[in-house]
């Protein structure tokens, strides 16, 4: 794989200030937002609703601004930022196929394990925003739809791009700050959060370099995402109080 894009002032500016804000902002304003919902979950009833529409209009607005720096940037085309077809079409088809069917056949096991009120890893860092309602649940999807498309296109796609075409690193060497970038964004789950954001982050950034496009990192990020947050909800556990006689 090789990209050559040409960043434009205007375009270099508004991604360097984007990039800052994703590594020193964004981790600890992610931790926040997490930190109320948590709070409020069992006490608002429409607090995961509120929650996930403010993280699809934050990310519909991150992913409208990584395509804006490439409107403003005419040396550089859609295939620098991975929205291309890949280049080995027949393997990425069948990778999605395969991602598709471990992740389900996963989902399966996780769900089970939740029902019988087993431990899933990796369950208590977001149990609250995990749906208990088919409100909450549409959402739910919404948001890990968005998550996947999203995510790639900022992390992968731009990050990427910005560190080869603006600050003149090696392609592997600007993966390689993305994985970073990506990893600290899991703060909002813990310092657990931010080892499985490394290497969750590391996997994608592999798909995208070995194939050339986003299709196929997006592709698993869905499946992931739609997985974890589409998972039951622990059952709480009921207090009974009695009467004083």
């Amino acid at each position: 794989m090789t990209i050559s894009p040409d960043f434009s002032a205007a375009s270099t500016a508004v991604t360097a200030v984007f990039a800052a804000y994703l590594l020193l902002g964004e981790p600890w304003a992610g931790r926040r937002m997490y930190g109320s919902l948590a709070r409020r979950r069992d006490t608002e009833p429409r607090a995961l609703v509120r929650y996930f529409g403010l993280v699809l209009t934050l990310w519909w607005a991150f992913a409208a601004l990584a395509v804006a720096v490439l409107l403003l940037s005419p040396g550089a085309d859609a295939a620098d930022f991975g929205l291309t077809a890949p280049d080995r079409p027949v393997y990425v088809v069948t990778g999605i196929l395969l991602a598709a069917a471990i992740v389900a056949a996963s989902g399966r096991n996780f769900h089970d394990l939740t029902q019988r009120g087993r431990n899933v890893p990796g369950l208590a860092s977001i149990e609250a925003m995990l749906p208990r309602t088919a409100e909450e649940r549409r959402f739910a999807i919404a948001v890990a739809v968005t998550d996947g498309v999203g995510a790639e296109l900022v992390y992968r796609g731009l990050l990427i791009a910005f560190g080869v075409g603006a600050l003149g690193l090696d392609l592997y060497a600007a993966a390689a700050l993305s994985v970073l970038v990506y990893a600290v964004a899991g703060f909002y789950q813990g310092y657990r959060g931010v080892l499985a954001f490394a290497l969750l982050g590391a996997v994608f950034t592999g798909l995208y370099l070995a194939t050339g496009s986003l299709l196929l990192p997006v592709a698993v990020h869905v499946f992931l995402s739609v997985r974890d947050l589409t998972l039951p909800a622990p059952e709480k556990p009921r207090v009974a109080h009695e009467a004083a006689v």
